[in-house]
C-alpha cells in the first residue's frame, strides 16, 4: 500500500504561481506513474497532469498546457506540480494519485490517492 501526502496548497492571487508537492511512502515509487487531479465544488474530478514512471513522458489537460508543469524526484519519492499564471476558475482541491502502469489521464486507472490540498485562487 502506498501513502500519498500533498502539500503546498493555499491562497494565491490570479496570475501568481504555486508549487504543489506529493510525498509518497511506497517502496517502488520509481515504478509508478503519477498524476495530479483536481475537483472544484459541484464539478467532477478531472485530470490536470500525469507523468510516466520513466519520467520521460507527460500528459497535460488542454486548459493548463503551457502554464503547469509536472515533475518527479525519485530520490525524494516526490512528484510536483508547478502552477504558473493561475486562474480563479482553477480553485479546487488538488489530489495526487499513483498507478502501477503506463501513462493515463483516467482517474479509474489510479490505485492510490492522497487526501488532497486546497488551492484557492483569488481574483
Amino acid at each position: 500500500q502506498m501513502q500519498l501526502v500533498e502539500s503546498g496548497g493555499g491562497l494565491v492571487q490570479a496570475g501568481g504561481s504555486m508549487r504543489l508537492s506529493c510525498a509518497a511512502s511506497g517502496r517502488a515509487f520509481s515504478s509508478y506513474t503519477m498524476g495530479w487531479f483536481r475537483q472544484a465544488p459541484g464539478k467532477e474530478r478531472e485530470c490536470v497532469a500525469t507523468i510516466h514512471w520513466s519520467g520521460t513522458r507527460t500528459y497535460y489537460a488542454d486548459s493548463v498546457k503551457g502554464r503547469f508543469r509536472i515533475s518527479r524526484d525519485n530520490a525524494k519519492s516526490t512528484v510536483y506540480l508547478q502552477m504558473n499564471s493561475v486562474k480563479p476558475e482553477e480553485t479546487a482541491v488538488y489530489y495526487c494519485a499513483a498507478r502501477f502502469g503506463g501513462l493515463s489521464y483516467s482517474q479509474d486507472d489510479y490505485e492510490y490517492w492522497g487526501q488532497g490540498t486546497q488551492v484557492t485562487v483569488s481574483s
